[in-house]
């Protein structure tokens, strides 16, 4: 209905937490541009009673029908009209369990069970709570007002600006109107909500569950320097008069931009003094950035359509590490990133079972594991790849012209292109083009011949096939020379192959300087590879340069073009190690090898990870230092649990100590308190399992009971493994459960039993959160479906179809089966 667009919704919500349903009645004020007799909106799961449409001075009586199967309701008006039209629809729903739409969130109070409602719209349940026009590019504004029990507190997107109780036991809480917003940005809840606030000409405040607030501080200061910091850097001041950090027991994602009212899981805004870990805090940070980055980049500005949804996420996550990194310049962010987004994103798209950035079918568009490292990570890795082309002034002027250009309106694609050409005298539309809407990435291939460096490019995949993509692809090529010298050569690579002159007396040279680039590299000349090696032992290459060597090599080996063995020479040039980047990306090779290998192979990987984390362990220490640095923390607890996977006795030694003391009562360091308790389930007991239990259940830390649930799944001993198992389903949260089970996918002892578990407890586990749900499948797949692969085929094929699951997400879990099975059967004995 492109020619029926909402102006204003006044929406009457009346949510009963006992019963847990609510009675709603929506006003609704559209626009018709041509004379209508009936109009469809969005309703999903809704009672509907009665609706009606102003006529004269009064309401008159409308017939609708709703199709359920089609999520809407029609609306047949009495006569033809046309201009403004107001609606008014009175219905009952239902307050669900399910993290979705209008939903309950459990905690516990004073020893009892106490509930609280909010919402979760995004991409499209705003219709499971009001009617609507749920789409993303039918904005308009909102006032909603809700009934609510006297002694409880109802926060929405705006301010409250009245509240007066209503004689019986209840209040009504009305607020001011929203700007001009999509449906799925709309927030309204109710519970026993209590706060911290910063004044200021915007008031920032957190909320939690009681008793929960004192651990909020944290998360408020940097969430009004995040607001900071988006208001310096993209030009506009934030339009509303108050920004809400909300915590929420239950919830399915990380958290929800819902504008001026965020919501979040616990542990990404509660921080527990002697709990939270630097990596926890760290994470925390980051995610407060990106949703406050999103009060710009999808709220102010919106996709016109679920396919341009990497507007949001790509620049929320780009700029969510550079808010961090502008306060944490100590923290080494942009490094990070590389690990967390650039990584991820290159191993999700080296897939043939990928998509472009701008996905097709954008009415189906849903974020979850399947898209979201293209949308998020790709995104985000592509618009620093961008950037360094740009050059940081222009991009930032680019920036600020796109969002007052569009602001409170709707965008595409080729909006933010043509921003970025106009400023930057560019062909910024044509590379952007061939980065968001086709799939993959290349592999450049250099060579040298005489002085000039041959590059030819192709799509990288692990799994064999042609394609005839190309990409526009800035280069940069660092050349080393023998007189000690280096230099910086660029070029745009236009076509399959370009050339480039190094000049003479070349020593060396590294393709992707600093790794800037959204590409993989192979380099034919064996003598340049040894001549890197030497720069990597002596640390002449950037620390980005050394994370890139390793890692792209790591990518041939999965792919059939290279050896372990060669990897593991490779890994010999960083005896003397000491960068956080390229040592936790070492290690995480090391340990997808492990899983993935058999016999001697596998004990081959286990020496060489050995040896490597008892050097790094031995130089950084194993107990947490005040002062040290905080990559030095965060690889720590990365890497402590690998090395006692791997035999080491020194790692063992200490990681089992320090849990003993644990178990007496005596406090572990945070930083390592994750592995520390890894080591002590491994070798743990029936008592260490009970200790666990009891831990859980009296622990208010949601940061504490994850580590704990990922402990919980690193036993070795098989009827702790069972037990485990289910304990998953008895015991644990539903916004939990794939927490263990995807830890236990990769528990090497549990390995071998978990795809027999997933298929006997599959009527359960198909309960799930969607999201959560796929997250277990494609935990299992890949590593425990090796030696079951026709089994495993044969069982989904059949279920994609007939239990609705994510054909992307089961396809791309059935291709990296298929990827480390090669793996396996290349490096054999």
């Amino acid at each position: 209905m492109t020619d029926i667009n909402p102006i204003n919704y006044k929406i009457h919500i009346e949510p009963d937490l006992n019963d847990f349903r609510f009675l709603g009645s929506t006003e609704i004020l559209l626009k018709a541009l041509k004379p209508v007799t009936e109009i469809s909106l969005n309703t999903l799961e809704l009672e509907i009673f009665n609706c009606k449409v102003l006529a004269g001075a009064g309401f008159l009586d409308c017939t609708f029908h709703t199709h359920p199967e089609k999520e809407r309701m029609t609306i047949s008006l009495p006569n033809e009209m046309a201009g403004e039209i107001r609606l008014r629809i009175d219905y009952e729903g239902q307050i669900n369990d399910r993290m979705a739409g209008f939903y309950r969130s459990k905690y516990v109070a004073k020893g009892k069970d106490r509930y609280i409602a909010v919402t979760q719209f995004e991409e499209s349940d705003a219709r499971s709570a009001f009617p609507c026009f749920d789409r993303p590019d039918k904005k308009a504004t909102f006032d909603i007002e809700m009934v609510i029990d006297e002694e409880l507190v109802a926060i929405s997107n705006s301010p409250v600006t009245l509240e007066q109780t209503t004689g019986d036991g209840k209040k009504l809480v009305r607020f001011g109107e929203t700007p001009r917003m999509s449906t799925y940005l709309l927030f309204f809840g109710v519970g026993e909500f209590e706060f911290i606030e910063d004044p200021g000409r915007v008031l920032v405040r957190a909320a939690a569950m009681p008793g929960m607030i004192k651990h909020a501080g944290l998360g408020l200061e940097f969430g009004r320097k995040s607001l900071d910091f988006c208001e310096e850097n993209f030009g506009t001041e934030y339009p509303l008069e108050k920004l809400d950090l909300i915590a929420v027991p239950d919830f399915a994602f990380g958290a929800m931009e819902n504008w001026g009212a965020i919501t979040f899981r616990e542990n990404l805004l509660l921080h527990f003094p002697g709990i939270t870990s630097k990596a926890g805090e760290e994470r925390m940070c980051e995610v407060i950035a990106h949703e406050i980055v999103h009060q710009w980049f999808g709220n102010l500005v919106t996709p016109c359509d679920w396919k341009y949804l990497w507007l949001n996420e790509s620049f929320a996550t780009y700029f969510g590490y550079g808010a961090v990194a502008h306060y944490h310049p100590e923290w080494d962010m942009w490094e990070q990133f590389l690990h967390s987004q650039t990584h991820t994103a290159l191993e999700r798209d080296s897939l043939w079972e990928t998509f472009p950035i701008e996905i097709p079918g954008g009415e189906h568009v849903v974020i979850n594991i399947a898209t979201a490292p293209i949308i998020y990570n790709k995104g985000a890795s592509i618009l620093r790849h961008i950037k360094g082309y740009m050059g940081d002034d222009v991009f930032k002027e680019g920036l600020i012209r796109y969002l007052k250009k569009h602001e409170y309106a709707c965008s595409s694609s080729p909006d933010m292109w043509e921003a970025f050409e106009e400023i930057s005298e560019k062909p910024i539309t044509q590379i952007m083009k061939s980065w968001i809407e086709q799939p993959g990435f290349p592999i450049i291939e250099a060579k040298k011949e005489g002085n000039r460096l041959v590059l030819t490019q192709k799509r990288f995949t692990y799994l064999p096939g042609d394609t005839d993509q190309t990409w526009l692809v800035p280069i940069s090529v660092r050349v080393f020379y023998d007189n000690g010298d280096s230099k910086i050569i660029s070029a745009l690579l236009e076509d399959k192959q370009t050339s480039m002159d190094l000049g003479d007396d070349v020593v060396a040279y590294k393709v992707n300087d600093r790794q800037t680039g959204f590409y993989r590299v192979r380099y034919a000349d064996r003598r340049n590879l040894h001549e890197l090696g030497k720069l990597v032992s002596g640390q002449g290459l950037q620390a980005e340069d050394r994370w890139g060597l390793q890692n792209d090599l790591y990518a041939l080996v999965k792919g059939g073009h290279a050896g372990m063995d060669d990897y593991i020479a490779v890994v010999s040039n960083y005896s003397h190690e000491d960068a956080f980047l390229p040592l936790i990306s070492i290690a995480e090779n090391l340990f997808h090898a492990y899983l993935v290998m058999e016999g001697h192979e596998k004990e081959k990987v286990a020496a060489t990870g050995r040896s490597l984390l008892e050097k790094v362990l031995g130089d950084i220490g194993y107990e947490p230092e005040p002062g040290e640095k905080h990559t030095t923390s965060v690889l720590r607890d990365q890497i402590l649990f690998h090395a006692v996977l791997y035999g080491s006795k020194d790692a063992e030694k200490f990681a089992l100590d320090k849990f003993s003391s644990l178990m007496e009562g005596d406090a572990v360091h945070p930083d390592i308190m994750k592995s520390v308790m890894q080591a002590g389930a491994l070798r743990g007991d029936n008592k260490v399992f009970d200790w666990f239990d009891e831990r859980l259940h009296s622990s208010q830390s949601e940061h504490e009971r994850m580590n704990i649930l990922v402990a919980l799944s690193s036993f070795s001993d098989r009827t702790l493994i069972e037990k485990a198992q289910q304990y998953i389903l008895d015991k644990v949260p539903n916004r939990n459960k794939f927490i263990p089970a995807g830890a236990m996918a990769i528990n090497p002892h549990a390995v071998p039993h978990m795809w027999v578990w997933y298929r006997s407890k599959v009527k359960v586990l198909e309960k799930l959160h969607p999201l959560h749900y796929e997250r277990v499948i494609a935990g299992i797949i890949p590593v425990c479906g090796l030696g079951k692969e026709e089994e495993v085929r044969g069982f989904f094929e059949n279920s994609v179809t007939e239990k609705g699951l994510s054909k992307d997400v089961v396809g791309l879990s059935l291709e990296k089966l298929e990827i480390n099975g090669r793996m396996r059967s290349y490096n054999k004995d």
